[in-house]
């Protein structure tokens, strides 16, 4: 196989602590600890190295990223070396001098993850009391300083219809864009699939709205949608392809093609503590296994589309399979897909449990 182009995107998790519980929450189930995080030095090596490979941007995540005080530094050594910096933020943390000491040091882009409108019901889905109030303010610091905003409002059953009032508070901030993303079900999600899935109904009505802001709100407010797996026809393009364009790094150093991979019992994930990263990009065992198009059983390896969505997600086909090399089954082509739609509509119909909210063994302390 040719050597892999460069990463657009380098993903950096710098930790796994953050004072929210959302329950559907892309982390894994077996969180990092503090003390296995990587330090600041360790951290200004991958950003360098990541530029070296080629890497355009940088997201600084978590978890949230904010709760490291070395956060400035990091945005400071991406900017530094010319790397589009965006900071992906629950917003609870942040402080006005903070959102300026950002933009001192380079920060290109703010991305803020909201859980819905009414406070009560935000505050409720987020696990965190006072947290939607805390991220208004944040949404108003970012834009008063300057920077661009994203709006990241995840989507699911329990909040679906407050889609529109979602899309109105996205104009009233000033974003100039808002991810409508229905929730995905890896990590938490997938622990609270039940809970989350929203019924046929609440997807039709939820695209109508979106097709229907998109017009009336273009040139004001770029909206992008992201759509269930589970009711789908054809799979996504997951990170746009194994190994093809995205990379993310977790808190302790493990060098993953995407957020879910350790799913996979299969895979050994290298560290960045080990490995320079450019090695473990170009020639990684874990990283070769689903690049391209090689890997591909039938009915992906005939298909027009294999280099479209490049086989969806591998983590969708164990979870729902059992077999990480199974066509996704949220292809209509799958001969699984009869399940994934059969799963959909049975969560849905039945009542919600309560969450299971994502947990550490040490609950990170928000000062009132």
């Amino acid at each position: 196989m040719s050597e892999p182009d460069p990463p657009l995107a380098v993903l950096l998790e710098l930790t796994h602590r953050c004072p929210l519980r959302c329950p559907y929450c892309s982390n894994p189930l077996e969180l990092e600890r503090r003390g296995d995080e990587l330090d600041t030095a360790t951290w200004r090596r991958v950003i360098a190295e990541a530029a070296e490979l080629g890497a355009l941007q940088v997201h600084f995540s978590g978890g949230e990223p904010t709760v490291r005080h070395d956060l400035e530094a990091l945005v400071a050594c991406a900017a530094g070396l010319g790397l589009y910096t965006n900071l992906i933020t629950a917003g609870v943390l942040l402080d006005e001098a903070r959102v300026g000491r950002l933009v001192e040091a380079g920060l290109d882009h703010v991305q803020l993850s909201i859980q819905g409108v009414d406070a009560a019901e935000a505050d409720r889905i987020g696990g965190l009391k006072g947290g939607h109030a805390r991220k208004l303010e944040a949404a108003r610091w970012v834009r008063a300083a300057g920077l661009p905003l994203t709006l990241n409002a995840p989507v699911h059953r329990q909040n679906l219809e407050c889609l529109e009032d979602i899309i109105a508070l996205a104009v009233e901030l000033g974003a100039k864009r808002l991810e409508v993303a229905h929730v995905q079900y890896y990590g938490w999600g997938l622990k609270n699939r039940a809970a989350l899935m929203p019924t046929r109904a609440q997807l039709e009505r939820a695209t109508e709205l979106v097709e229907a802001a998109r017009v009336r709100l273009k040139g004001v407010l770029v909206i992008d949608y992201v759509v269930p797996d589970y009711y789908a026809q054809r799979p996504k393009s997951c990170m746009g392809g194994w190994g093809r364009m995205f990379l993310n790094i977790t808190p302790s150093g493990k060098v993953l093609p995407c957020h879910a991979a350790e799913t996979i019992p299969e895979l050994a994930f290298e560290r960045v503590t080990e490995r320079g990263l450019a090695e473990i990009w170009r020639d990684s065992p874990a990283f070769e296994r689903f690049r391209g198009t090689s890997w591909m059983p039938e009915p992906c390896t005939s298909c027009d589309r294999r280099e479209i969505d490049w086989g969806g997600c591998r983590c969708q086909a164990l979870a729902i399979t059992g077999d990480a090399a199974n066509t996704d089954p949220a292809c209509g082509l799958s001969p699984r897909h009869a399940e994934i739609l059969a799963l959909a509509d049975a969560e849905s119909a039945r009542a919600a449990p309560a969450f299971d909210y994502r947990r550490m063994a040490k609950p990170l302390a928000v000062e009132a």
